[in-house]
């Protein structure tokens, strides 16, 4: 019996009619297209190595930043420029659904969950240009922040101690994506909805997800007196609003994804997830979105990103509130605020950072509330439903208190469909952390690496952002012909332990007397360091802080660094019932000024500044 399809040919492709043999010319056409295929895949590769050679400004090596000429920061140094990000921020939201004494059995819920913190320690403000400057410094090959002294990051010991949810327990995973019929099933069976209305909430939003404000409006009203099916669906409907303004706020701005809410149904489970590590998968995914020129949102929970930041440099950004105390999330510690620079200037004190400029172990005082998590060196993937992102403590060991070496390649995660061992893995996580080989020695001081990190670090990142050619302050020649006195060695010493002063001081009352006094006895023994390599040139003497030139960090974007001139060698000491005039430098100092004679008598040789349009007091 003769079968009514069509034969199948060698292509794949049906036809009806008689197969024709090649004739010989046609074969030897086909030979020759055979020979000079190869050419093409080799053209093909050359061009690809050509491109992965290097970039201007870098990397000069592209084994590690494969996809840099997409990215932000190589746009910016051709000359492009972007607009600081649109932040998606629901902080303000978070206050118009308030669980008061009328509703203790939700909060109740909520507080087993594990995210009860969330509610309070949210940022209202955040700081638009500070955020856009270090999402131009994120690579997403490493997921870390590339910055002028090598790599950070937010690690899980960050969001367990800025934000005070789990980060241990099941993994947040999601087969597929939802579709919008499953996303209106889901609303009738775990928020009792009808199907009505759960169609034109879906359809108005155009996606499998539900407004912010619908979520307020339709359960924000039930309380406990109220029927236990309807107290369960109100619990649900706060716990879906709370992780939309914060852990997923994704860049709709508006709604949250129905798919979170299966997290939900079973109210007894909330508290089995872990929360943290699925909230710094989002931000990681939000943070590789926005390092696209042409994306102009960005993303996640941004009170852990503001915070994070506030924690590891509290010298530029951070404005802390005095009453902190330690049990209390980190994020509560300071006082969110935005800041007044523009983005170009953030970028050029971002290229100045230096090692001494950041607090690379910021939760030491915070250790007697909430201990190190051992979960915290776990490498491989973390996961947020579908969102998979790779996690490298090898790569910022200084944040460890760990002297960094030179990390493996990072490895790239697996698809979303392909990465149902992930929470094997990850419910495995003690047989999956950094071993003690891994982890290095500790550090001597803050910030140290291994001789050969800078050169190899030198050579597979792009270290600064903004281009010479585009700074705001001094070019490069400009800066070359200043004396070189501008950047001695005591101005140095003085600049390092003015900001450990000043970092303990914005500490407040809860430190500890161990760490207060090591702090002391450490910027004494940088300033007696700073008098010991000056003391063939002079007299060591005590100056006033005041006297110490700005570090880099303070110094404003439009002025070029300041100097003075070198006074004589010796000046008449200030009487002893005179305080001394306070200290002052003209950013833009036109003649130097000269001191008194010296009186005839013992001399002590002191280091005398004074403005050149202002007359010293006598």
């Amino acid at each position: 019996m003769k079968s009514d399809m069509p034969p199948r040919t060698r292509g794949g492709y049906t036809s009806t009619a008689p197969r024709r043999r090649p004739t010989g010319s046609e074969r030897r056409r086909r030979v020759q297209l055979r020979e000079v295929e190869p050419e093409h895949p080799q053209h093909d590769r050359d061009e690809t190595e050509e491109v992965l050679e290097g970039a201007p400004g870098g990397p000069i090596d592209r084994c590690i930043l494969q996809s840099f000429h997409k990215h932000v920061a190589a746009k910016i140094w051709l000359g492009e420029d972007r607009a600081p990000l649109k932040l998606v921020n629901h902080g303000a939201k978070l206050q118009l659904w308030e669980l008061d004494v009328d509703r203790s059995r939700i909060y109740e819920t909520v507080q087993r969950s594990g995210l009860a913190p969330l509610i309070s320690c949210s940022h209202r403000v955040a700081s638009r240009p500070m955020l856009s400057a270090f999402c131009e410094r994120w690579q997403p090959e490493t997921t870390t922040f590339h910055l002028p002294f090598g790599e950070m990051t937010i690690t899980l010991d960050d969001v367990a101690s800025i934000l005070h949810i789990p980060i241990t327990g099941s993994m947040i995973s999601f087969s597929q994506p939802l579709r919008v019929d499953d996303a209106n099933a889901l609303l009738v069976e775990l928020l009792g909805t009808t199907d009505v209305e759960a169609s034109r909430e879906t359809e108005q939003c155009r996606s499998p997800s539900v407004r912010l404000q619908w979520l307020r409006e339709n359960f924000s009203t039930i309380t406990d007196v109220s029927s236990d099916d309807d107290i369960d669906f109100a619990t649900r409907a706060f716990l879906l609003h709370l992780v939309g303004c914060t852990l997923f706020a994704d860049k709709s701005a508006t709604s949250v994804g129905v798919v979170y809410l299966e997290l939900f149904r079973d109210l007894s489970m909330v508290g089995s997830y872990a929360w943290g590590a699925a909230c710094l998968a989002f931000m990681y995914r939000q943070l590789t979105t926005a390092t696209r020129f042409e994306v102009r949102q960005l993303g996640g929970y941004l009170t852990l990103l503001q915070a994070w930041i506030y924690e590891h440099f509290p010298e530029m950004f951070s404005s802390p509130d005095m009453a902190y105390i330690e049990s209390r999330p980190r994020a509560l510690r300071w006082r969110p605020h935005v800041i007044p620079d523009s983005l170009q200037s953030l970028r050029e004190r971002l290229d100045r950072l230096q090692i001494s400029d950041v607090c690379w172990e910021p939760y030491v005082d915070h250790r007697a509330e909430h201990p190190f998590p051992d979960i915290a060196w776990f490498s491989g993937c973390i996961k947020c439903g579908l969102v998979v992102e790779p996690y490298h403590p090898e790569r910022v060991l200084r944040q460890f208190g760990h002297i960094q070496t030179i990390p493996p390649r990072p490895f790239a995660p697996p698809r979303p469909d392909r990465s149902i061992l992930l929470d094997q893995y990850w419910e495995r996580w003690t047989d999956h952390v950094l071993i003690d080989h891994s982890r290095g020695r500790r550090c001597h001081y803050s910030g140290e690496s291994v001789a050969e990190y800078m050169a190899w670090y030198d050579r597979i990142s792009h270290r600064i952002v903004q281009p010479p050619h585009l700074r705001s302050g001094f070019t490069t020649d400009a800066r070359s012909s200043l004396p070189s006195h501008t950047a001695s060695t005591s101005d140095s010493h003085n600049a390092r332990a003015l900001r450990l002063l000043r970092h303990v001081i914005s500490g407040g009352r809860q430190q500890s007397g161990d760490y207060f006094w090591g702090a002391l006895n450490e910027a004494h023994n940088i300033l007696a360091g700073s008098d010991e390599t000056s003391a063939s040139h002079s007299t060591p003497s005590p100056a006033p802080a005041s006297h110490s030139t700005p570090s880099p960090a303070t110094r404003p974007f439009f002025c070029p660094p300041t100097f003075v001139y070198p006074p004589p060698a010796s000046v008449d000491p200030p009487p002893a019932s005179v305080d001394p005039p306070p200290a002052a430098v003209d950013p833009h100092p036109s003649s130097p000024v000269a001191p008194p004679a010296p009186a005839a008598g013992p001399t002590t040789s002191t280091t005398v500044y004074v403005r050149s349009k202002r007359k010293k007091k006598t």
